[in-house]
């Protein structure tokens, strides 16, 4: 049912024991007075973060009103020095799913500010009275502007102007950046509070500090006490087993997906209802996986009308009543929609401050409740797979809602027999634990002269079976080419038109990348392109599975195919694939002849099709898939792919749980838009309106190396790079921010891949 502690490629590793929650509306924080230091303009501030409430000033760490690091109102860090704003990033850090690390280092009068090893502010303000004979606050500056989420392993480095490199190190398998114990030494100042003694709140248990300087700090306002309150937590960024409910990446309720009708506190595990409009549900920003048996708590919070508290999924847009629910509602009903689930039984009322246990059995399709400890009467059976959020749903009034609590602190009362806490050390191991290693998205700038494109990220690297490149500076046609067609083949999603021959064009699929000649549309001299890359795995293989014979390139691993068959004439022909399971995105191309990009996707069904090629809307036609949707083995043809005599191309991607997906949301016309659950870090998103005409859109983690994601290309068209607001790269999906496909009412669809599964990402 759970797996076992996912092997990490470096032996340095620094497992986090524990964090400390602070909570802004207990006004919680640590101070310390400080001694002379060993250098007034030089040190180092690093820790690792973990968000609570967005949209508000709060502060990291502060010695007066005047010096600070914070985070701002718009999500931005800035660092303030005795006044003056001295670095802010342009990036914004509204991830409030899983962990940042963030360094800050002063040397002379530059700062520089990095998160997740990457530099994203400088500045050249002079020293300030940062590191002097002062109070310092962690979490508060002068005892205001209160910080609202978790922090841990947080060093002061007296004396030295450190790199990220000191406290972190990407791991070599899975590319993701991960603690590492500080060896250095301290100076007259540093310190190390890692928490990890929560045997009382004081200065010598958790303030103490671990560096041997003996300079602890003094907690305030910081709880040890069992119930909601308490603030020493199993929330760390290091997934490991601990015996009981495991260390890691923990759920809070999740405010991107509460359409402004919730409001949040005390690090994002409180949450109540402050609308009386339509139902809606509370989401847990960590999901169940579809096997396993998952158990957590709310302690409840009832307002006027009758809240209930389960699992379910809001829809892809912002407040609706149309969600997946199933549930135990407060006055003694069991509830339930979409979810295929049936109730029996009649459980207790409930009120304010009960605790309602809630134990979901993935893999039977099973639920039941607990109030207070005690067993409720019957529960749910048959509920459909999915990955589901623990939830409180609230009802047309406000005030409900609860505190959530997946183990990160103790439990109540005592989980079922073979059910386990909600976190990242208990979700699946991932088959790919690092995308790059099977897609890739490489940036590049045009030479003229024959160019090898490297797609290595860190230590993964791929031999690409599908390159897809498009200029950037410029108004350029799509080039794609695959491993079966072979090199210099080229077609082009921008058009209807048939398979050329490009000399010039991509002439090797290399074992890290790929090499171009001089064309034009892939290759002019200071030009700026990208290229996407698919890996297909093994051979190309004649697969007789389907009425007509195919060559096929297929990875199981990944869920890509590249499949070439000619046509036979016939309606409801079928080729083999060569995935193991049905495929949820299909696009054929006619390589012979003018023909339009027919393209399946799994949201739509088998009775429509969309063009790659085109703005249009999808359409009802038995021309596209003859009506019959893609199995395990086989894709059915409609008369559009079987033309007699003629040769087609058909990619063909499934999708795989950390790696892939493929799904459909509806676009709320605000920029606090659709949440989409991805269950993995995006490095690309194709989108496109379905219910109406509008072009496809392309975005990518390489062309936008943080959030707001903004330059987006078009599939459809030859058109340069463009900009406008489209939404974050989250940890666990994106979120829509704009208007840019995301109009009020509208729906689209979308195929992603990741980064990395969310079991092992960071907050971007």
């Amino acid at each position: 049912m759970i797996s076992s502690p996912l092997l990490l490629g470096d032996e340095g590793s620094n497992q986090i024991s524990r964090s400390v929650r602070l909570r802004a509306s207990a006004s919680a924080y640590l101070n310390r007075t400080f001694s002379t230091p060993t250098s007034a303009t030089i040190w180092t501030w690093s820790a690792w973060v973990k968000r609570g409430t967005l949209t508000r000033t709060y502060r990291l760490f502060g010695a007066s009103t005047t010096t600070f690091l914070t985070f701002n109102s718009s999500d931005q860090l800035n660092l303030t020095l005795n006044g003056v704003s001295a670095a802010t990033s342009t990036a914004v850090f509204r991830d409030p799913s899983a962990w940042y690390h963030i360094v800050y280092q002063q040397n002379g009068s530059a700062q520089t500010i990095y998160v997740n090893s990457v530099s994203i502010a400088t500045g050249t303000t002079a020293a300030s009275i940062f590191n002097t004979a002062i109070s310092h606050q962690i979490g508060a500056a002068n005892t205001t502007n209160y910080f609202d989420g978790y922090l841990t392993e947080i060093n002061f480095i007296d004396g030295q102007a450190l790199t990220p490199f000191s406290f972190g190190e990407t791991d070599s398998i899975t590319g993701v950046w991960k603690p590492k114990s500080y060896s250095g030494t301290y100076g007259t100042n540093g310190f190390e509070l890692n928490f990890s003694d929560n045997s009382a709140s004081t200065a010598a248990t958790i303030g103490k500090d671990y560096s041997g300087n003996g300079n602890n700090w003094t907690p305030n306002n910081i709880s040890v006490t069992a119930g909601t309150t308490y603030d020493s937590m199993l929330d760390v960024p290091t997934p490991y087993a601990d015996g009981g409910n495991g260390r890691g990446n923990y759920p809070t309720w999740n405010p991107l997906t509460a359409g402004g009708l919730i409001t949040f506190s005390e690090a994002n595990l409180k949450a109540l209802s402050t609308s009386a409009s339509a139902p809606f549900s509370i989401e847990s920003t960590i999901k169940t996986a579809t096997t396993g048996k998952w158990y957590a708590e709310v302690t409840m919070a009832v307002g006027a009308s009758s809240p209930a508290v389960g699992i379910g999924n809001n829809p892809a847009t912002s407040a609706s009543n149309t969600d997946q629910f199933t549930a135990y509602r407060v006055n003694a009903t069991y509830i339930t929609s979409g979810m295929g689930a049936s109730s029996s039984g009649t459980p207790a009322t409930f009120t304010t401050n009960d605790v309602i246990g809630i134990a979901y059995d993935a893999g039977a399709g099973t639920l039941v409740f607990y109030k207070n400890g005690t067993l409720q009467s019957g529960g749910f059976t048959a509920i459909t797979a999915g990955n589901y959020s623990f939830i409180v749903r609230k009802d047309s009034a406000s005030g409900d809602g609860g505190f959530l609590n997946c183990g990160q602190r103790p439990f109540s009362y005592t989980p079922p027999t073979g059910f386990v806490a909600l976190n990242t050390q208990n979700l699946p191991t991932p088959t790919i634990s690092n995308g790059a290693s099977y897609m890739a998205a490489t940036t590049y700038t045009g030479t003229g002269a024959a160019l090898t494109v490297a797609n290595t990220v860190g230590s993964a690297s791929f031999q690409p079976d599908l390159v897809w490149v498009k200029g950037r500076s410029g108004a350029t046609d799509h080039a794609w080419y695959d491993a079966v067609r072979g090199v210099q083949k080229q077609i082009e999603s921008n058009s209807d038109g048939a398979e050329t021959t490009e000399t010039t064009g991509l002439t090797a699929f290399g074992s890290t990348g790929f090499t171009i000649g001089a064309l034009a549309q892939m290759n002019t001299n200071a030009a700026t392109y990208v290229g996407w890359q698919w890996n297909a795995g093994g051979s190309t293989v004649t697969n007789t599975s389907g009425s007509i014979s195919a060559q096929v390139k297929a990875n199981t691993t990944a869920g890509f195919s590249v499949v070439t068959f000619t046509g036979n004439g016939t309606l409801g022909a079928t080729i083999g694939h060569g995935l193991g399971v049905a495929p949820s995105f299909i696009t054929i191309k006619n390589r012979s002849a003018v023909g339009n990009w027919n393209s399946y996707h799994a949201s739509l069904g088998a009775t429509q099709g969309i063009l790659l090629n085109s703005t249009n809307a999808t359409s009802t036609d038995v021309g596209f898939w003859n009506n019959t949707a893609p199995t395990s083995t086989l894709i059915t043809l409609g008369s559009y792919s079987v033309v007699f005599s003629n040769t087609f191309v058909a990619y063909c991607f499934a999708a795989v749980a950390g790696y892939s997906a493929f799904g459909s949301y509806t676009g709320n016309g605000s920029t606090d838009g659709p949440f989409v659950f991805l269950g993995f870090r995006p490095r690309w998103v194709m989108s496109k309106r379905t219910d109406s005409t509008g072009s496809w859109l392309v975005v990518d983690s390489s062309r936008n190396t943080y959030n707001v994601v903004n330059g987006y290309l078009v599939p459809n068209t030859t058109a340069a790079e463009a900009s406008a607001t489209w939404g974050d790269f989250l940890s666990n999906g994106f979120k829509l921010r704009g208007t840019t496909h995301n109009g009020s009412g509208e729906s689209y669809i979308y195929a992603c891949f990741a980064e990395n599964p969310f079991k092992l990402s960071l907050a971007r």
